[in-house]
């Protein structure tokens, strides 16, 4: 099927004669509404004259086209696209082909020679595409070329000015291949040669014959059709050949260590190692080609001899039937209450919401530790340097990219202690342009397993060695389900979160020096990937375990693409029995951070009622629950009842549910709760008493004040207390109105709002 370019408005500059001319016929001829922009001037910039554009536009009429000529200088870039717009309306394609020459040995190039040139090729590209650009985003299509050649590639002599132009529009390229992606708006860049005005200067008169412009115009053709996919590509082509070209870079050497002076001495030392480009990779991105230096900085901050021990064992290659079962190394974390409420914090949790206090405040009468604080005592085998001294692995420590994260717990992680994190090499795949090493981390306290993580991760260029590509011990990501999400929860990270987050233990400046983010290609420090993480996993904790965990089991991720502090995350979720799946975006640009991951949970998590009045059904009706455990946090019950009408006390039967709950619960709730409450409940002058007891044994009632000392005791009217079980009436208004009376621990009474406001979702 031919290419056609039906109701394509495409600008040429240059179009008078040469390639550009060629390009403006073919367009043309395929149905596209073109602006033929020439100046008329000379190869040397000098003259004016509108004869050659309108030949062009004849020619093209001429045939059944349809054009319209343009004689204003590249440096008038909005005139150019003001005749597009007036004459068709739009503007689709952009191909910047106007040059000139003033060719020059370097030492006699003058000011004017210089600027002239630059203000032709370079500023006058930028002029024209730039007031393209809106008109092209906001009809989500544009394609641009920007002309190269190989003097700006190679450089070639006489031609300083000619050459710093022409590579100047390979970055500019580059970047607007970046910006322009998420509008369609496609950047390419050839480096054309063919014969022309400029090239006849340059090369023999038969050369010139035989390079027709004719031989590079399929390849524009192709760069600006709605199908062609590619962005961001450099393209030699001549005399029907074409080539892509790419950058490449050796494995280098790092001749820094910590709190030594770097010298000359030895950057001389290590010089075939710095220029061998055995085993070179190929960096694709700004990201990707200083993603070394930002490890390597980090590795030797950390290590004084890890980055010289990388480097001894870079490029060598893989040998997994040397490293796959080594150790790689044992470390011991301690830590108390201060590092768990750290990493809450670092991960979003906050005292607005009354949920996240018992993972802030470590005399919450359930203070708990969130589950991905399972990764941080873990975490010492990507940070110490280990890697590069297991037989087999041989790998640059710089080179290392945080691919994918599995964590499950054996059992809810202490808020304190001194835990052992014993890491071992899973297996090593062969991705062809890298390598995966699988690491398996087992962390314990004493002899007892707390929780396994596996981290993925991707050594670039390290691939090629012959190695399987999968393998049955990797925990492998999920896709979701192909439906609408059970819940999506947006939660906005803070501009201080990286730097929050930092102190459980990742220093790496990436995520807090700006100079260094810069370096990284970021326009500011990113967020830690196992950060988003943690922000996800307390979302599904939340939405489907109550906040609750002991009800967390294990949480697999793919890590994506970097977010910035500041920025919100949307985390969707589909559930699926005890397995929660989710993806988790930015939420102002829609861009997925981590995919592929899942949440599984112990125990079924149906979703509770939306609200008390929902189940309450006719006169002496009890409605069953989805959830036993909804009806209690810490003693105080959550019971669907009915109002007895005549009765003595209606709170009668909410208790005589929470003994009925006591008995096919009480072990469990004595474990979680390990407290006494007492009830008051006053009606007509008259007090009755209840005691709930779920410290002792496997948990009891009581009408009256029961055997044990009440933890905290709990004063409201018959009344009172009917409006706070249905909803009808806030705990907390009525504690402050002094319609509810607390005694003894008050911290114990939060339990009463937070099971009101959750589960019953009052």
């Amino acid at each position: 099927m031919s290419l056609s370019f039906e109701g394509r408005v495409v600008l040429v500059t240059g179009a008078g004669g040469g390639l550009g001319r060629e390009y403006a016929l073919a367009f043309a001829e395929r149905g596209a509404s073109v602006i033929v922009n020439d100046l008329g001037a000379d190869t040397k910039g000098g003259g004016k004259s509108s004869a050659a554009a309108d030949k062009v536009v004849e020619e093209i009429r001429a045939k059944g086209g349809k054009a319209v000529a343009n004689y204003d200088s590249v440096e008038d870039g909005e005139k150019l696209i003001q005749t597009a717009l007036d004459s068709f309306g739009r503007i689709d394609v952009l191909v910047n082909n106007a040059g000139i020459l003033r060719d020059r040995s370097f030492a006699r190039t003058s000011d004017l020679d210089w600027d002239l040139i630059q203000r032709v090729h370079l500023r006058g590209s930028f002029l024209v595409t730039r007031a393209a650009w809106n008109h092209m985003k906001n009809q989500k299509f544009g394609r641009i070329i920007m002309t190269t050649s190989a003097a700006g590639i190679y450089g070639n002599f006489g031609q300083a000015n000619y050459s710093a132009a022409k590579l100047g529009l390979v970055g500019l390229a580059n970047t607007l291949a970046i910006e322009g992606h998420k509008y369609n708006i496609y950047c390419n860049t050839i480096a054309p040669v063919a014969g022309s005005r400029l090239t006849e200067t340059v090369m023999p008169p038969d050369m010139v014959a035989a390079l027709k412009p004719e031989y590079v115009a399929p390849l524009v053709l192709w760069l600006c059709h709605e199908r062609c996919q590619e962005n961001g590509g450099l393209f030699e082509v001549a005399a029907g050949w074409i080539g892509k070209l790419r950058w490449e870079r050796t494995q280098g050497h790092t001749v820094r260590q910590k709190n030594k002076a770097m010298t000359p001495e030895a950057v001389r030392d290590h010089w075939d190692k710095i220029c061998d480009f055995t085993d070179a990779t190929r960096p694709s991105s700004t990201q990707e080609s200083l993603q070394s230096m930002v490890t390597v900085l980090s590795q030797v901050d950390a290590n004084p001899t890890a980055a010289a021990t990388t480097s001894a064992a870079g490029g060598s290659a893989m040998n997994p039937a040397l490293a796959v079962g080594q150790k790689v190394s044992t470390s011991t974390f301690s830590f108390d209450h201060v590092q768990c409420i750290l990493y809450a914090l670092g991960v979003g949790m906050s005292t607005k919401d009354p949920d996240h206090l018992r993972f802030l405040y470590e005399n919450h009468s359930d203070f708990s530790c969130l589950p991905t604080f399972g990764v941080i005592p873990s975490q010492a085998v990507l940070m110490d340097g280990s890697l590069s001294s297991v037989p087999g692995l041989n790998i640059d420590l710089t080179q290392v990219l945080h691919g994918e994260q599995y964590l499950e717990l054996h059992k809810p992680l202490p808020t304190s202690g001194t835990l052992r994190s014993e890491a071992t090499v899973a297996d090593v795949l062969d991705k062809g342009s890298g390598a995966v090493l699988l690491l398996d981390v087992n962390t314990y306290s004493g002899d007892e397993l707390v929780c396994f993580n596996q981290f993925s991760v991707f050594v670039v260029g390290a691939g090629g060695f012959g190695g399987k590509r999968s393998s049955e011990k990797a925990k492998a990501t999920v896709p979701p389900p192909n439906r609408a999400p059970d819940a999506v929860v947006i939660d906005s990270t803070t501009r201080d979160q990286a730097a929050l987050y930092r102190l459980s233990g990742d220093w790496n400046p990436l995520h807090i020096d700006p100079s260094f983010a810069a370096m990284g290609g970021f326009k500011n420090p990113i967020l830690h990937g196992l950060c988003s993480f943690g922000f996800a996993a307390r979302h599904v904790l939340k939405q489907f375990a109550g906040n609750d965990p002991s009800r967390f089991k294990a949480i697999k991720v793919r890590f994506v693409k970097p977010v910035l502090p500041g920025q919100s995350l949307q985390t969707e979720m589909w559930k699926e029995g005890n397995r929660v799946h989710l993806q988790c975006k930015v939420k102002e640009t829609d861009v997925v951070v981590l995919a592929g991951a899942y949440v599984d949970l112990h125990g079924a998590a149906d979703a509770p009622p939306e609200s008390l009045t929902q189940v309450l059904g006719a006169e002496n009706t009890l409605h069953h629950l989805r959830r036993q455990d909804d009806l209690f946090v810490m003693g105080v019950c959550v019971c669907v009842c009915v109002c007895v009408q005549g009765g003595s006390l209606q709170s009668e039967l909410v208790f005589a549910e929470i003994g009925r709950r006591i008995e096919s619960l009480g072990s469990e709730l004595v474990r979680k709760v390990n407290a006494v409450f007492g009830w008051e409940i006053t009606k007509d002058g008259k007090t009755a008493q209840w005691t709930i007891d779920l410290k002792n044994g496997s948990g009891s009632l009581h009408r009256g004040p029961g055997g044990g000392k009440a933890d905290v005791t709990f004063v409201a009217s018959d009344e009172d207390f009917m409006e706070v079980v249905q909803g009808k009436l806030n705990p907390q208004k009525a504690f402050f109105s002094g319609k509810l009376k607390i005694r003894g621990n008050v911290m114990l009474s939060q339990k009463l709002e937070v099971i009101l406001k959750d589960y019953a979702k009052l």
